[in-house]
C-alpha cells in the first residue's frame, strides 16, 4: 500500500506528542502494529482505525481514508495473514501441501487450480500474488526465524507435475542450505503421529502473547487462547521430536527431486 497513510499517522501521533507504545496503550493495540502500520507494511482493520481516531482525537478521518487491501486470500484466513507479517518466530506444519510463505509461483498456481468452484484465470493470478507476497517476509535475512515440518507424502505428490515439483523442492533446499528456514520430514515409516488432522501455523512476536492458526478443508481458526496455544505447541514440539532431523530431511529432499528428474 502507498505509505501515505502511514506517514499520516505518524504526523498525528507525533504531534500529540505521543510514542507508538503510548498510541499503542490509548488504542488497545500493539507497539509493533503501529510500527508496521506507520512503516506502510499493515493496513489497518476498520476497527484499529476507529480505535486510532478515537485515541488522536481525528474524528472518523483515519477511518474514512483507510486504504484498500486488495489481498486476495479466503476470508477465514486474512486475520492469520495479517499475524504472520508480523511475527518474529513462525513454526509451520504442513501435511499436504508446501506451506504458503515457501511456495514457488507454478507450485501456487497448482495448489490454487484444485480450489472448488474453480477460480477463474484473473481471481487465480490475485491469490497467487498474494502468495508470493507472503513469501516476502523472507527477504529479511533474519527475521522471522521460520520453522517448517513437513509431511513426507508432501514431497512425493506431482503437484503440477514432475518440472513444477522439481522447482519447488529445490527452492526449500536452498532456504535451508542458506539457512533461512529450518525444514524437518515426518517420514512414512513413522506411521501415525500428533498433528496429523490438520495444518498448524504457530506464531511469535516482540510484543504480544503468541497465537496459533489451524486449518481444515474450508476453515480455518486463530487461537489466541493461551490454554489452547500452549497445548498446540505441545502438539508441534512432541511431533517435530519425531521428525527427520535437519541432515537427514535435507537428504530426502534432494532424494525426492532426484526422483522427480532433478540432476544435480
Amino acid at each position: 500500500m502507498s505509505n501515505t497513510y502511514g506517514d499520516w499517522l505518524r504526523d498525528q501521533r507525533e504531534a500529540a506528542g505521543l510514542t507508538q507504545q503510548q498510541l499503542a496503550d490509548a488504542a488497545v493495540m500493539t507497539r509493533s502494529h503501529i510500527s508496521h502500520i506507520e512503516a506502510g507494511r499493515r493496513v489497518p482493520s476498520k476497527e484499529d482505525a476507529r480505535r486510532l481516531d478515537k485515541a488522536l482525537n481525528t474524528g472518523n478521518v483515519l477511518s474514512s481514508f483507510l486504504p484498500h487491501d486488495d489481498a486476495a486470500v479466503a476470508d477465514y484466513f486474512e486475520a492469520a495473514r495479517q499475524l504472520e507479517q508480523q511475527a518474529t518466530v513462525i513454526r509451520e506444519f504442513a501435511p499436504s501441501f508446501v506451506p504458503g510463505i515457501l511456495q514457488t509461483e507454478r507450485y501456487a498456481r497448482a495448489v490454487l487450480r484444485t480450489a472448488f468452484p474453480p477460480l477463474g484465470e484473473a481471481e487465480c493470478d490475485r491469490f497467487v500474488v498474494t502468495r508470493l507476497e507472503r513469501s516476502k517476509v523472507l527477504a529479511d535475512p533474519v527475521t522471522p526465524v521460520v520453522w517448517a515440518l513437513i509431511d513426507e507424502s508432501v514431497l512425493r505428490r506431482p503437484v503440477g507435475g514432475s518440472d513444477v515439483m522439481v522447482e519447488q523442492i529445490m527452492h526449500v533446499v536452498h532456504l535451508v542450505e542458506c539457512r533461512r528456514v529450518r525444514v524437518n520430514v515426518m517420514p512414512f515409516g513413522l506411521g501415525a503421529y500428533h498433528l496429523m488432522q490438520g495444518m498448524l501455523t504457530l506464531m511469535r512476536f516482540e510484543d504480544q502473547p503468541p497465537v496459533a492458526y489451524s486449518e481444515g478443508l474450508s476453515v480455518g481458526k486463530v487461537h489466541d487462547s493461551p490454554a489452547v496455544v500452549e497445548q498446540l505447541q505441545g502438539a508441534y514440539d512432541l511431533a517435530l521430536s519425531d521428525a527427520l532431523p535437519l541432515k537427514e530431511s535435507l537428504a530426502l529432499l534432494r532424494a525426492a527431486a532426484r526422483e522427480f528428474g532433478h540432476h544435480d
